[in-house]
């Protein structure tokens, strides 16, 4: 097959959407198929276009059997509404007539967000005559509604009227967690139309590891209890709870806080670590993406926080990784969300309400006393990260999904999730 993925986020970008559309595209390409990836210049979670990208309008590369073609974006690092606009606006013309050229592909898997991209996907569609998936990762603009992150009701107008489109153009939808089908089977779409297929981890790339490793002798970690939370610095997370919760254990030394993420939302957290006069939190860079297994594996417990006002069907991609890295989870995550749904259905850590800093507290030194639940916590979540999120599994649904829609039938690949589904 001749597969185009259409993914405004794509290699070298290190966390989110990225990671997962360069491990599906180059795992289609092994088996095969020709793979060809239209994105933009790699800005995220910086949102500053990366230095050996400047000044390209196109540039093309080839990465382990797949095309990459790559068009210029408009985007600034404190982006406002008009900011935002540009930003969607030049992906999708100058990706438009990046994807116009080369081969006529037989299928095309589109990722949202952004949502605006779907309208040239559906017009490659067209002039391709050739399926389209839709790739939800999230759902748009409700998300950014719910949050606080989408204020402008003609704004809102005009995105709800593109998803609207982006269902009905969409030959399949490919949603990462049940929630999402409930939520669009309300507004309209029919079930027929949607399959669920959870996000993945490569259990072989992320993978129980030596707790004393070299990372924690980089960062004079050794002999602590490390409590790690690595990943996007946003409005969702409400980090300040995890700074608040590192205060109250300040009495006990042996207790660490890592967080890492974008410069720009640390120097903020580092701020408030000044101001609340707490000592037991390092902050770092994101770190390359062939250390991530060592930096999870030099944690005790792993972090996913989200705010109380979070829509319940988010799910960070976070959570399958963390499962993998054999480290027990905890959530400070609403109790009624898909992420609470999906750290209890694992087995493998424990929820707290979110913005409690001193629940989040009373979870951490439960975890530092009993190193026996700890570890049955980690290791029951590996398990289930083994049967339910190796990425080879995904990868079977994606292309018996892009086989059937070539042979011009739909029909739901095998099921390897529960009802209650995970991810994003």
């Amino acid at each position: 097959m001749r597969v185009l993925i259409y993914s405004y986020n794509y290699h070298p970008e290190p966390i989110g959407i990225a990671p997962l559309m360069t491990e599906l595209a180059e795992g289609l390409a092994a088996r095969g198929h020709q793979v060809r990836v239209i994105t933009g210049m790699p800005n995220y979670p910086e949102r500053r276009i990366y230095p050996t990208y400047r000044g390209k309008l196109y540039a093309t590369e080839y990465k382990n059997g797949v095309r990459i073609d790559r068009s210029y974006v408009w985007v600034k690092p404190k982006p406002g509404l008009l900011d935002r606009i540009l930003l969607d606006a030049s992906f999708v013309v100058t990706s438009f007539f990046r994807a116009l050229g080369s081969w006529r592909p037989d299928v095309i898997l589109l990722t949202v967000p952004p949502l605006p991209v779907s309208v040239p996907a559906a017009l490659l569609g067209w002039l391709y005559r050739c399926p389209v998936v839709l790739n939800l990762q999230d759902i748009l603009p409700e998300a950014a509604v719910h949050v606080g992150l989408l204020k402008n009701k003609a704004m809102i107008r005009v995105f709800e009227a593109l998803e609207r489109f982006a269902y009905r153009t969409a030959d399949v939808i490919s949603v990462i967690t049940d929630g999402f089908t409930e939520n669009l089977v309300g507004k309209g779409v029919s079930p027929d139309k949607i399959v669920c297929i959870p996000n993945w981890v490569n259990v072989n790339f992320i993978r129980p590891m030596p707790k004393e490793n070299a990372f924690r002798a980089e960062h004079g970690l050794q002999n602590k209890f490390v409590v790690l939370y690595s990943g996007n610095i946003a409005l969702t997370q409400g980090l300040e709870t995890v700074i608040e919760t590192a205060s109250r254990l300040g009495h006990c030394p042996e207790i660490v806080f890592v967080i890492a993420g974008e410069a720009q939302a640390l120097q903020k957290l580092r701020d408030y670590c000044q101001a609340c006069g707490v000592t037991n939190v390092l902050l770092l860079p994101f770190q390359p993406r062939e250390r991530l297994p060592e930096m999870l594996a030099a944690a005790d417990v792993g972090l996913i926080v989200q705010k109380h006002n979070v829509i319940s069907f988010n799910m960070p991609s976070k959570t399958q990784v963390l499962l993998a890295s054999g480290r027990p989870i905890l959530a400070s995550v609403p109790a009624d969300g898909t992420a609470a749904r999906a750290v209890r259905e694992s087995g493998g850590g424990l929820v707290v309400p979110p913005e409690d800093p001193g629940a989040l507290a009373n979870a951490v030194m439960d975890l530092y006393k009993n190193p026996r639940t700890a570890e049955a916590l980690g290791q029951q979540g590996r398990r289930f990260a083994l049967e339910r999120y190796a990425f080879e599994q995904s990868l079977n649904q994606y292309e018996a999904l892009f086989k059937t829609m070539v042979a011009g039938t739909v029909v739901t690949p095998p099921a390897i999730a529960p009802s209650t589904g995970v991810t994003h």
